[in-house]
């Protein structure tokens, strides 16, 4: 059934009141504006200043039957017909689904329209809302200043903003970009963590670099890989090894659903360097090695990409001496002779001294 035949069950056409929000059909659309039964006395008219949030498609679109709801501006005029609002009306329904919002937290979508020095000014469902700067995202407020400088206004795509507070009375409704931000992260966190499996690899981007480890976006929550698990060699500085904002490959090590925590690694991606060390060393060979560290009993030396042996302070020299420091130094190149290879324990015994005795 059609809206007319609806309301003529209901007992006729009703009274049109001004500020009331009401539905219609579309009876023409011309110059002059949209005419619309809205179940008044007489016809109403939507001229078009009173249009502008329908686009050039949509106003296009529009034929006869299409249903419309309009605000009513001004009862009968002295042509017989009342002065309607498609705006208004979409910004009174504006300020009911903001006040829904406000209540269940649910985020809304907006356009920003004016930049200024206390925030921005965001079209949302009709109605223009305000954002406060310290609501802003980094990159909106970004954009604030390329619109002081005479900079584009907006991109023109709609953002997720957080209903903060709405007063209809006094038409003032506030929002924040940044914690719909926070909101929509954490919704994609509690998604991603129900689906990341230990083991499995992901592809991400570094997001931070700290002492201790690597943070890696994964497309809704930052992973850490641990600075013992970047090489299977010994890493001083992290950012050696990867730059914020480089995409990399990682596995998943943990996901701790109670403390939040997603461990990751990159260099179990790789073969374990002690996996094949056997094949290419063996006790009795002279290799190069170069000293990564010295300590009270001896000097630690790298002979290959994650494989590191002792040298004992007994080896490092034919001579007697009271710390390594007095026989090699950090950094420095030698050659070392293999005594033992313990590939389970992950050890390698050598001597810098017997390497000596066979030159």
């Amino acid at each position: 059934m059609t809206m007319g035949e609806l309301l003529e069950l209901e007992g006729g056409w009703k009274d049109l009141r001004r500020g009331e929000v009401v539905e219609g059909v579309v009876m023409r659309v011309d110059q002059e504006g949209i005419l619309v039964n809205v179940g008044g006395k007489s016809e109403g008219i939507i001229p078009a200043r009173e249009a502008r949030s329908l686009t050039p498609d949509a106003l296009a679109a529009l034929e006869v039957g299409t249903p419309l709801v309009a605000y009513v501006l001004q009862t009968e005029r002295d042509e017989g017909t009342a002065l309607l609002s498609l705006d208004r009306a979409r910004s009174e329904q504006g300020w009911v689904i903001l006040e829904k919002a406000v209540d269940s937290g649910e985020l809304v979508q907006g356009v920003i329209i004016e930049h200024n020095r206390g925030g921005a000014v965001v079209l949302v469902e009709g109605v223009q809302a305000f954002v406060p700067l310290s609501h802003l995202l980094p990159a909106t407020r970004d954009q604030r200043q390329q619109a002081e400088s005479g900079g584009p206004v907006s991109t023109g795509e709609p953002s997720d903003y957080k209903v903060l507070e709405v007063d209809r009375r006094r038409r003032r409704a506030i929002l924040s970009e940044r914690l719909a931000w926070q909101s929509a992260r954490e919704a994609q966190k509690a998604r991603l963590m129900e689906e990341l499996e230990e083991g499995e690899t992901r592809t991400g981007k570094v997001s931070g670099i700290s002492k201790f480890g690597v943070f890696v976006d994964l497309g809704g929550a930052d992973g850490l890989i641990h600075t013992s698990e970047l090489s299977w060699q010994p890493v001083a500085d992290p950012e050696q090894i990867v730059k914020v904002g480089e995409e990399v490959t990682v596995m998943v090590l943990k996901v701790d659903q109670e403390r939040q925590r997603i461990s990751l690694s990159l260099r179990r991606l790789n073969p374990e360097p002690w996996d094949w060390v056997t094949e290419n060393f063996s006790a009795g060979q002279i290799v190069n090695g170069t000293i990564t560290r010295l300590t009270s009993f001896g000097a630690f030396a790298q002979i290959d990409e994650g494989v590191e042996g002792l040298i004992h302070i007994s080896e490092l020299s034919s001579r007697h001496i009271e710390h390594p420091r007095e026989a090699v130094h950090e950094g420095e190149v030698l050659e070392l002779k293999i005594l033992n290879v313990d590939p389970e324990r992950h050890r390698l015994s050598l001597s810098r001294r017997r390497a000596l005795e066979e030159l």
